[in-house]
């Protein structure tokens, strides 16, 4: 029997949907041919968002039948562009394929993924070699083997995800443009990613995308470079996308009609919704075509693929003038404003997290190749995050070095440190040196009964002050308790102070602390900054 439940194969879809998100400018990046109108990453992102979306309606108790609905339904009104397109059709294949399944084994992976690769290419008029239809391809008939084999469904599912991989590494044997451009089909990528993100969830192993031990895995390493693949010649410029509502349509007609106007068209669903894209000079006629044949239509999307392109041309010549530096930095932050303070201080990326929501080796590791440098600094700005830093380091390509901040503020004082025509390992020094004799403070609000650091009782929902990592004043105001911090922490004693103020402390209540600081501390040089952390009211440093 299965040990999957519906639950948790929900959950693996919400963090494949999450995990290509993520990833979608990496996909992005890569070369769109044969079809160039939009981004192949953003698409498919897109349309695994609209299904999310649909499960997260179902009622408890929801049966097959109905999520099966919902995937389908969300794939289809969610699609953009063939990528998404395509890739809402192999949703919808997997789905029909497991409709007569009853428990997750080997068998059912076969069954899904044959009707997957089914339904994909009987959505192209032309199929193209070389691109996601290969992929779902070649996925599907590593699930074939893994049944003939009899194999276990985990091992199943791994020998599906390996061979996806190996699939698109071999996309540029079979399209001569991708070899040409030393790039890998967008699309397959993409589906690869969904796959693995998907089976990493549901077995709770470590996946290729998910885990920096994972990346070691032999799978392929995929050169990204940005490609601009839209031809001033080419003989259609308007992508057009919609959808169409019908019980009636005559669906043969309409496919014999979309390419008397265009090329790149596609016409997926049935009665009473589908889904169109075509390329086309006149988006009008088309439009006008489906209206005037008892439909309805919605969702219309008509893009400029030439403006498109110029703008995609815009970005790599940007990007190409973008020197590359010596030493960059990378910094972990919650809240706009602290990014916006870092990135003014000279660090190149800013990560979104803190203590509740700490990121990944692998979000990290993304961070450090986006930086265009030969080396990285990376200020993980909190004790959580330390270790994820350091396996960052560990397994990056690039020289990487780690500085131990456990606060913003740290981070500020460390930059101010940081010197970056300096050798990578000198930075590190002067950087730790830097921060050393900053002390932080940190004002959030109880979520449970328990015990200050000497042993008074803290109520849910009191004010708490948190010095340097201990719990150091407890009341009801937190302008009060910043007070009492401040005393705590030898205030006097110091010569500046930063504060930053959280989402949910206003601007009126920021001015009347700084006010009564300055009055407690009049020596005291005062800097508040809108750091727009989540859950921590004030944060703040003394140096």
């Amino acid at each position: 029997m299965s040990d999957y439940t519906l639950n948790g194969i929900l959950n693996a879809v919400a963090v494949a949907a999450k995990t290509l998100d993520g990833r979608k400018e990496e996909v992005n990046r890569l070369n769109v041919f044969p079809v160039p109108d939009g981004d192949t990453g953003t698409n498919m992102s897109l349309t695994l968002q609209m299904v999310v979306t649909n499960l997260a309606k179902l009622p408890i108790g929801a049966t097959g039948d109905d999520i099966c609905k919902a995937v389908t339904t969300g794939a289809l009104m969610g699609a953009r562009g063939n990528s998404g397109v395509i890739t809402s059709q192999i949703l919808r294949g997997i789905c029909e394929g497991a409709a007569s399944q009853t428990e997750l084994t080997a068998s059912a992976v076969d069954a899904a993924l044959d009707r997957a690769r089914e339904v994909a290419f009987q959505a192209v008029r032309k199929p193209v070699e070389g691109t996601i239809l290969t992929v779902i391809k070649d996925a599907a008939a590593a699930a074939r083997k893994a049944k003939k084999r009899k194999l276990g469904v985990e091992e199943a599912m791994e020998e599906v995800v390996k061979e996806a991989y190996a699939s698109v590494q071999r996309t540029p044997d079979l399209l001569p443009v991708l070899r040409e451009n030393g790039v890998v089909d967008a699309g397959g990528f993409g589906l690869a990613i969904l796959l693995d993100s998907f089976v990493a969830s549901l077995t709770g192993k470590e996946g290729f995308t998910e885990s920096a031990l994972a990346l070691s895995r032999p799978a392929p390493k995929v050169e990204i470079e940005q490609i601009n693949d839209w031809d001033p010649d080419s003989a259609f410029r308007y992508c057009t996308e919609f959808l169409v509502h019908s019980d009636t349509i005559d669906v043969d007609a309409a496919k014999d009609f979309l390419p008397t106007m265009g090329d790149c068209d596609l016409m997926v669903g049935m009665h009473p919704n589908f889904k169109v894209h075509v390329h086309s000079n006149r988006p009008d006629q088309v439009l006008g075509w489906f209206l005037t044949h008892d439909a309805q239509i919605s969702e219309v999307h008509v893009h400029n693929m030439g403006l498109q392109s110029e703008e995609r041309e815009a970005k790599i010549e940007a990007d190409a003038a973008a020197a590359r530096k010596p030493l960059g930095v990378v910094a972990v932050a919650p809240g706009a404003g602290n990014a916006k303070i870092l990135e003014s201080l000279g660090v190149d990326k800013v990560v979104s997290g803190g203590q509740t929501m700490n990121p990944s080796t692998a979000d990290l590791l993304e961070a450090v190749k986006g930086v265009n440098a030969d080396a990285v600094i990376i200020l993980p700005n909190n004790k959580n995050i330390i270790m994820a830093a350091q396996a960052c380091c560990d397994v990056s390509e690039k020289p990487c070095g780690l500085v131990p901040t456990t606060s913003v503020p740290q981070a500020f004082s460390a930059m101010f440190g940081f010197d970056a025509d300096a050798a990578l390992e000198d930075n590190l020094s002067a950087m730790a040196d830097a921060c050393a004799e900053t002390k932080t403070g940190e004002v959030t609000h109880a979520i449970k009964d328990a015990k200050d650091a000497h042993g008074n009782p803290i109520k849910d929902g009191d004010v708490i002050g948190i010095a340097d990592g201990s719990i150091e004043s407890v009341g009801t105001d937190v302008s009060d308790v910043v007070l009492a911090l401040f005393k705590v922490m030898d205030a006097d004693e110091a010569d500046t102070a930063t504060v930053l103020a959280g989402e949910d402390f206003a601007d009126d209540a920021l001015e009347a602390l700084v006010e009564r600081i300055e009055e407690a501390y009049p020596e005291l040089e005062v800097d508040s900054q809108r750091g727009e952390q989540p859950l921590y009211p004030v944060v703040f440093s003394l140096e």
